[in-house]
């Protein structure tokens, strides 16, 4: 290709500071470094956990920043030293990297790695290393992957390869949200067949925990949310029940209780509230409830009373739904492939990326599951 080893100019999405607009920029993308791979996005999302950067973290030092990590492209060129990987793979990046080597990727009890951008700033939600760059300035990499632009160089042990025939601007969702919510309802809780199920906060992250409960066998799925208009969405993905916390007076904790004799089985907060967490986790069953922490946030400590831990309890957490992006997020495709998870369903909006601030508005109001931007053709 004519810009292999070159630098590529093109157009992103820029945050510049906090709480401000996106700015559409044309930036520079620089070839692809020793073990890494630039990729041409065709499609990405937009994530809470996008917003929850550039509106709630208000970290000045994460800033510039290129957002976006739920997204799928096309490799364009490789460094040197990479063998995964060739011109012309589809992919989607990965916002946790899987480098085979550390102890964490060795071990099936986690899909944590202790290299990649997490390792150097987990602060700033970004890497030390830039290969993006603008008016002169360096350019943060959300997450490792800053994927509203139509380049991204990442390394390469944050990529999958994924089945060709795959439609990237549909499977860029399983690059975070899908997997965040369906893995945390199968990998973390390990919810059980027959078994009773809350899953408080339908986005597109409750919905896909929601399909989640419903794959592994969940009798009862209890959806719980402020807005009443998520609730037809929810039963397309297996609900059985809904809950709206403010057409009551009593804790939703306790309205929770009384419907299943004592607590549910197993509940999901997919949030990122710890007023939420706190009461997902007391709407489980004494003796074996499973409360997973699901939603994403870091601001503020989250607490309950020793006795609900005391008294048989269980409270975990999860990111990208336990799964080991390079596996489970191929594995995920040829499930949506073969009809046997749904994909389509979650989006709502289709956009370009010049209308990437009209997509953060929908989500900050409450008003889309998910928004596809179509960055570039496939």
């Amino acid at each position: 290709m004519a810009t292999v080893g070159k630098v590529i100019k093109c157009k992103a999405a820029v945050a510049w500071e906090p709480n401000k607009p996106l700015v559409i920029e044309e930036i520079e993308v620089a070839p692809p470094q020793a073990n890494e791979v630039r990729i041409k996005v065709v499609a990405t999302a937009v994530c809470h956990t996008d917003l929850h950067h550039l509106l709630e973290s208000m970290s000045k030092d994460g800033f510039p920043v290129v957002l976006g990590h739920e997204a799928a492209g096309i490799v364009e060129s490789v460094g040197s030293g990479v063998t995964e990987f060739q011109p012309g793979d589809k992919v989607i990046p990965l916002f946790i990297s899987q480098c085979g080597e550390c102890r964490f990727c060795k071990s099936p009890k986690t899909n944590q790695c202790e290299k990649g951008w997490a390792a150097t700033g987990h602060d700033v939600m970004a890497s030390s290393n830039y290969r993006l760059t603008c008016k002169g300035k360096k350019i943060l990499q959300f997450a490792g992957t800053s994927t509203f632009s139509e380049y991204t160089v990442v390394n390469q042990m944050a990529v999958a390869k994924i089945d060709p025939t795959a439609p990237l601007d549909k499977v860029c969702l399983l690059g975070c949200g899908v997997c965040t919510g369906y893995g945390a309802a199968v990998n973390t809780a390990k919810v059980e067949p027959g078994s009773t199920c809350a899953v408080f906060g339908l986005g597109a992250v409750g919905l896909a925990a929601v399909m989640g409960c419903k794959a592994a066998g969940a009798k009862k799925i209890i959806a719980v949310d402020i807005n009443p208009e998520k609730f037809e969405k929810a039963k397309v993905f297996g609900a059985t029940d809904f809950v709206n916390p403010k057409d009551h007076s009593k804790p939703i904790s306790q309205v929770l209780s009384e419907m299943t004799n004592g607590g549910v089985d197993f509940s999901l907060e997919c949030v990122g509230n710890v007023g939420v967490m706190r009461s997902a986790l007391e709407s489980c069953v004494q003796g074996w409830g499973v409360s997973v922490i699901v939603g994403w946030t870091n601001l503020e400590d989250c607490s309950t009373r020793p006795i609900q831990l005391i008294a048989g309890r269980t409270w975990k957490g999860s990111v990208f739904g336990g799964f080991k992006g390079k596996y489970g997020v191929p594995q995920l495709v040829e499930a949506y492939l073969d009809k046997k998870v749904k994909v389509d369903e979650f989006i709502t909006h289709n956009m370009t990326l010049d209308q990437v601030n009209d997509a953060i508005e929908l989500m900050k109001q409450g008003k889309c599951i998910r928004t596809v931007l179509h960055v570039s053709p496939q």
